[in-house]
């Protein structure tokens, strides 16, 4: 079926300008907000409805959708217009969040979190291409570099309101709150966003390539999930979910080589450009994400610190990343060049992630510092990672390229997460901790209350950022591969 579609061509006044970053923000805050916020408010859901199997998917669940959800709407974006699907996805954010917060068993919650995942996937990918509509390459350096803070401002706020709202109110409250939030950001980029001038073309929508992605894409996401929770690489679920990854992922490539109007063009993996700047920033999503999960456990099993002292640690971290963004961005827009941050970023990641490894947690100062360093040279990459492949493609590609980096960034977040989750499980069990049903617990505990455990955990968390950083080198042969070239326009 052909419908009008709408593309936004034309610049925009500095005014105006300011009230579309304003609004979009807020989208992307709101959706990086659900990512975190919930986590500390699984005890409380768990002891209300007395199910423990399902607890993990409340959090997987909104991640894979998300994944999964956004090439998709960075291509309807491209044929249907951007401020159609940024309404469609905060609209069907807010609604999950409400049925989210009137889930009366933990499959209506996990359901309802999926939905919302499917929404915030439209709030985030539309809203960095919106940007890319109306700034020229050499000046979105800048503009990515403030939506990048506003994850890092989200990972620190999601816990501590998180927190705070289901210690005092209830944990449906941690839902409840995206109501009016959702409301407010649908009226600012509505007003924001009413009056830009568009211009139309024929689209045809690629349904079954999006059925296919969806396969591929969640059966992957979904294999590397239950990895991440413990099971092994082997076992006949995981293999199962991968054996249909490859399949729905073979079939989409076959698909899409075809199809008139791809959902993915496949001609991009062609543009050398746009390939390595997906590689750096899968390696920088690898890390940031399985950081956030490795430190907090690395300084509670090793000093015996709660979990309130041991969120706090990741604060450098979490600082860094907008650091990181800022200066990059920043750099970028005035320089005109994007490779040099990006190889600086690349650089620095492993040695920052090395020194943690061999820092003591109880060192506060110096394990600060290099976690700091660490946070900064990701930031380096996510804004620059993606004005470079925003400046390779076509402007018709922008929304699909937009999306497409968003898709290896989290990616690399999920692929982080399993990885190190399986090789830390893997190397607890190997150095004498066990406990039933859950040897990381049982680590924790014994990490307590006996200083020859302390340095047995010290020296498998260490063998495990080692391995971090070893993947990190390679994002910086990556980043050394990357063509240098000048962004187009002021």
């Amino acid at each position: 079926m052909l419908e009008q579609g709408k593309t936004v061509t034309a610049a925009l006044p500095p005014a105006a300008l300011r009230n579309v970053l304003s609004a979009l923000m807020l989208a992307i805050f709101l959706g990086a907000l659900d990512q975190t916020i919930v986590a500390v408010s699984m005890p409380a859901i768990s002891a209300q409805f007395n199910d423990v199997g399902l607890l993990a998917w409340v959090i997987s669940g909104y991640m894979v959708a998300m994944t999964v959800a956004v090439p998709i709407y960075g291509k309807l974006g491209d044929l249907y217009g951007r401020r159609r699907m940024i309404l469609t996805g905060i609209s069907l954010f807010t609604l999950a969040s409400i049925a989210c917060a009137l889930a009366q068993d933990m499959q209506q919650l996990v359901l309802a979190r999926v939905l919302q995942g499917i929404g915030a996937g439209g709030m985030v990918s539309v809203s960095q291409a919106i940007i890319g509509d109306f700034v020229p390459p050499r000046e979105r350096g800048r503009y990515q570099g403030y939506f990048s803070s506003m994850y890092a401002i989200a990972s620190v706020a999601g816990p501590v309101l998180g927190g705070w709202l289901t210690e005092y109110l209830s944990w449906r409250w941690v839902f409840w709150i995206n109501v009016p939030l959702g409301l407010v950001a649908l009226w600012a980029i509505r007003r924001a966003l009413a009056n830009l001038p568009m211009t139309t073309r024929q689209a045809r929508v690629d349904y079954l390539g999006a059925i296919l992605m969806v396969l591929g894409l969640g059966s992957l996401l979904l294999g590397i999930t239950l990895v991440g929770q413990g099971q092994a690489w082997t076992a006949p679920a995981v293999l199962a979910m991968f054996a249909c990854a490859v399949l729905g992922l073979a079939l989409f490539i076959g698909h899409e080589w075809r199809c008139p109007e791809p959902l993915l063009p496949m001609q991009l993996f062609a543009n050398r450009t746009a390939v390595l700047c997906w590689a750096v920033i899968f390696f920088a999503g690898f890390q940031s994400i399985s950081l956030t999960m490795i430190m907090p456990l690395r300084f509670q099993g090793i000093t015996g610190a709660g979990a309130d002292s041991a969120a706090l640690h990741l604060l450098p971290l979490a600082m860094g990343l907008p650091m990181g963004a800022f200066y990059g961005g920043r750099m970028t827009s005035r320089t005109g060049r994007y490779k040099p941050q990006i190889v600086a970023g690349a650089l620095l990641m492993p040695l920052a992630i090395g020194a943690i490894a061999l820092t003591p947690p109880q060192a506060g100062w110096l394990s600060g510092l290099y976690m700091l360093l660490t946070g900064i040279a990701c930031g380096l990459h996510f804004p620059t990672s993606l004005v470079a492949t925003q400046n390779a493609v076509e402007r018709k590609d922008i929304g699909v390229a937009t999306s497409t980096t968003n898709l290896f960034r989290s990616l690399g977040g999920a692929m982080g997460v399993a990885c190190m989750s399986s090789l830390l499980l893997a190397l607890l069990l190997h150095n004498g901790f066990a406990a039933v049903g859950n040897p990381l617990l049982g680590s924790l505990q014994a990490g307590e209350a006996d200083p020859a455990t302390q340095a047995r955990l010290l020296e498998t968390f260490r063998d495990v950022l080692l391995a971090s950083a070893g993947v990190a080198l390679l994002g910086l042969v990556a980043a050394l591969a990357l063509p240098d070239r000048q962004l187009r326009g002021r």
